[in-house]
């Protein structure tokens, strides 16, 4: 099979770089790994049943246009898979993969120092036993193997250790305790503006969080027939397009009594009556009421952003588990997940090179050809969008039949392995002639011949950037691959495995939290409301918890504003607003706005009076005067411009600046970004450029290899002439006659310089071993400058060590507007047990 472009030009610059390194083969991998580019395996011929040496690398960026995994049990099909989340984990892509098998927690069994100890234990008593051998002896011998298996194809502890040490590892467990816990509640949470202003995509996301519910009740969600969809997706998009969000309580609360009368031009009793719709929330209250689901509340909330990256902007590995979960609840989450994915897809800016990956391992049941699962709707919508946003998707199955072929023309890359029957053959050939590729026409006498051939870890690649498919063996997995893991190995390796703390929870829309002020516990009694100068404004929260027991109001000084920030230089116009709570004390500075704290509070809806059997806690002497609030408002607008400005982050090697709203974490993913994509560039004029110098001296040193071979033939030649004539000349002088004739001397003459000629084609085929050997020297400078060029590139990526400057834009007066500087009351009640709580 003709060598593609990319294998050929790969094969020859690894060629180079390993003249280069003086020891072949040693550091090829390594050095490629920092180029994008995934080392999958080595190429394998079918027909000889042999590996070859060269490494087989995968460009990242064509991971963008998605791929597909096919192969039947023991292909081979997970360790292609875990192979090549190692490698977009090495290259510092973010990875989020969906596990129904539990396969994947592999991932996290990474051993450096590949000890016995390390994989003890990990391995199964059961196949000690099989063999003989103790779990330590067995242990010992997997190490052994490894080790051996990891050398077989180029690797070591030290890219194990690289490995771990480019992301942070995670499985985690919707619905159990045994990994690290999500929930998926929060996806009820408003999505933001900028989602809520694209209409296809708040569309989408009412959707698929509609349809994952009733999935969760066992009930068909069919957009346009179910009474159940249609109430669901009007209560979600009545609450979030007002910014608000619902918990499940509130959507069952809701349901009972809708926001809305009328769903389109009917009346909503008579569509759907009360009875009915409160045998709908019962179902629903049912399910939260259960002891089973009281886990799915428990954990970080269900992010996108958290799972791809830790809060310091990390690049992780996420394993969601999901073997443990019922049919309707694995269908449940993942419908909620692909609806989380999409949503933080749309937020990203667009990109050419690849950002994330989302994997999932076997696809049975998620995206058949015929049935409608909600999952299946959401996956399409990746294979059309994602590429423009660089997030690449690899589905895994081994059951071909169980797949939506139309909706895989939109994958660019198919991994086929061991096929089982003739109809799943069939059904690939199918697949790869409607997905096409980048050259001539499909062959498909040929590809089924190829497929018939595929064994154990052998895998044909079709790749639509490229122009011939190839076949290849895939490499030895860095992590150790024991087979499924259960639940307690689950919860011992997430205890053993170092992890960061999950971003705290931001106040969601509509659900801001109270003023975080909590009265100091006074011994001395409530008190009448206080007698205040005229002019001062005062307000109260309302009261939003329910509970028994007077209400008491405690008081601090709030101050509410407008601020403009502009900046031409950092492209800045934007209005903020501030409101900011300080305790007015006794003494000579009554009031610090220093000691101020943020409030998440909407002033929209103070209240002007509290209730009538209210009191009131202590109040300070100087918060009853007017002239200190005057004097309060003046500080609190030179506080506001001096200490309130706005922090952006600068990135002097990139000459990018933070956008307002944006934290350092995020703004060194989108540098890490920026960095790959300029990474990526770089890499297409590097490769063109060497490979055009490459391909010269190539073309020359195999001109220079055929006139060598064509030397030594006639070197060859010549010495038999030669030897044959001299020999005849001298045989037939000592056999013929004892006196040597003249006719004998011309014979014995003409042989000698026979003789002659083959010296001369001796020195040629030395002249031409030594041009040959000249060219040679020029490919290795050739690598010498590659390599160098390649630590210059991977010096210059890495946006997670820079260090940031910070640039400050400050307001002018004449752009903060005072909203006002007021009296703010809080109300508490005292429980049972004696503590006041915010009511």
């Amino acid at each position: 099979m003709p060598q593609r472009p990319f294998v050929q030009r790969i094969d020859t610059i690894c060629g180079i770089l390993d003249a280069a390194s003086g020891q072949p083969g040693d550091s090829a991998v390594q050095d490629y790994e920092k180029l994008g580019a995934f080392y999958l395996g080595r190429e394998h011929d079918l027909a000889s049943e042999q590996t070859g040496t060269a490494p087989l690398l995968y460009d990242a960026k064509d991971l963008t246009t998605h791929a597909v995994i096919i192969g039947m049990t023991g292909s081979g099909k997970t360790g292609l898979g875990v192979g090549l989340i190692e490698e977009a984990a090495i290259d510092g892509v973010p990875v989020i993969a969906i596990d129904p098998k539990g396969d994947l927690g592999n991932l996290l069994l990474t051993f450096p120092d590949l000890t016995a100890a390390d994989f003890e234990p990990w391995v199964d008593p059961a196949a000690a036993t099989t063999q003989g051998n103790t779990v330590a002896a067995h242990a010992k011998a997997q190490a052994e193997l490894w080790r051996k298996g990891l050398a077989s194809w180029d690797q070591d502890g030290a890219r194990i250790r690289r490995l771990k040490e480019a992301a942070e590892f995670g499985i985690f467990t919707p619905g159990s305790t045994a990994g690290i816990p999500i929930s998926v509640l929060s996806s009820f949470d408003a999505p933001s503006a900028a989602l809520r202003d694209d209409a296809e995509a708040f569309a989408e996301r009412i959707q698929a969080t509609a349809i994952s519910i009733l999935t969760l009740l066992g009930i068909d969600a069919d957009p346009l027939s179910s009474r159940e969809y249609i109430l669901i997706s009007n209560i979600l998009q009545h609450a979030w397009q007002a910014g608000r969000s619902l918990d499940l309580p509130g959507l069952i609360g809701a349901i009972q009594s809708p926001p809305v009368q009328r769903i389109g031009v009917m009346d909503l009793e008579a569509m759907y009556p009360a009875k009915e719709r409160f045998a709908l929330a019962m179902q629903l209250n049912n399910v939260l009421a259960s002891p089973g689901f009281a886990s799915w509340m428990q954990g970080q909330a269900l992010s996108a952003r958290s799972l791809f990256y830790t809060d310091a902007g990390r690049p992780r590995v996420s394993i969601l588990s999901i073997a443990h979960l019922t049919d309707a609840e694995r269908m449940f989450f993942v419908t909620m997940l692909l609806g989380e994915i999409i949503a933080w897809m749309r937020a990203q800016p667009g990109t050419s090179s690849l950002r994330a990956v989302l994997y999932m391992d076997e696809l049975f049941g998620y995206m058949p050809p015929t049935a409608n699962p909600p999952s299946k709707m959401l996956f399409l919508t990746l294979l059309k969008q994602a590429r423009a946003y660089g997030l690449g998707l690899v589905l895994s199955t081994q059951n071909p039949v169980d797949l939506d072929y139309k909706g895989l023309s939109n994958t660019g890359t198919w991994f086929i392995g061991r096929l089982q029957t003739e109809r799943d053959k069939n059904r690939v050939l199918d697949g790869l002639e409607g997905a096409g590729a980048g050259g001539g026409p499909f062959d498909r006498g040929a590809m089924e011949q190829t497929l018939a051939g595929l064994g154990k870890r052998v895998f044909l690649l079709h790749n639509v950037h490229e122009t011939e498919p190839v076949v290849f063996h895939t490499r030895w997995a860095l992590s150790y691959l024991p087979g499924p893991l259960t639940r307690d190995q689950i919860r011992r390796l997430t205890q053993a495995t170092p992890h960061s703390a999950p971003a705290e929870s931001v106040p969601a829309p509509g659900k801001a939290p109270r003023a975080p002020r909590a009265p100091v516990e006074a011994a001395t009694a409530a008190m009448e409301r206080p007698v205040l100068d005229p002019g001062i404004h005062q307000y109260f929260l309302p009261v939003t918890m329910p509970g028994e027991g007077p209400l008491t109001y405690y008081a601090q000084i709030v101050g509410a504003a407008e601020v403009f920030f502009t900046s031409r230089t950092h492209g800045i116009d934007l209005q903020r607003a501030f409101v900011f709570g300080a305790e007015p004390v006794d003494g000579s500075v009554a009031l610090d706005w220093d000691w101020a704290e943020a409030l998440a509070v909407d002033i929209t809806a103070l209240e002007d009076q509290a209730p009538a059997d209210a009191t009131f806690g202590p109040l300070a002497p100087a918060a009853r005067r007017a002239t200190n609030f005057r004097e309060w408002e003046r500080d609190y607008k030179t506080w506001l411009r001096k200490v309130q400005a706005l922090t952006l982050f600068r990135s002097k090697t990139f000459k990018q600046v933070s956008a307002p709203d944006e934290s350092e974490a995020d703004f060194r993913i989108r540098l890490q970004q920026l960095a790959r994509e300029r990474r990526d560039l770089e890499v297409g004029k590097l490769r063109a450029r060497y490979e055009k110098s490459a391909g010269r001296l190539r073309e020359r040193l195999r001109s220079a290899e055929r006139k060598i071979e064509e030397q030594k033939a006639q070197a060859s030649q010549k010495k038999i002439e030669s030897a044959l004539s001299i020999g005849g000349a001298l045989l037939g002088a000592f056999l013929g006659r004892k006196r040597l004739s003249s006719s004998t001397v011309s014979r014995v003459g003409t042989a000698a310089r026979r003789a002659g000629y083959a010296a001369k084609e001796i020195r040629d085929v030395r002249e031409a071993e030594a041009d040959a050997a000249e060219l040679q020297a020029k490919l290795d400078a050739e690598g010498e400058a590659f390599a160098a060029d390649v630590a210059r590139l991977e010096g210059e990526i890495d946006a997670q060590t820079e260090v940031l400057d910070t640039v400050q834009v400050r307001a002018r007066s004449s752009d903060i507007d005072i909203r006002f500087v007021a009296l703010l009351w809080s109300p508490y009640r005292r429980s049972a047990d004696g503590r006041t709580r915010p009511a």
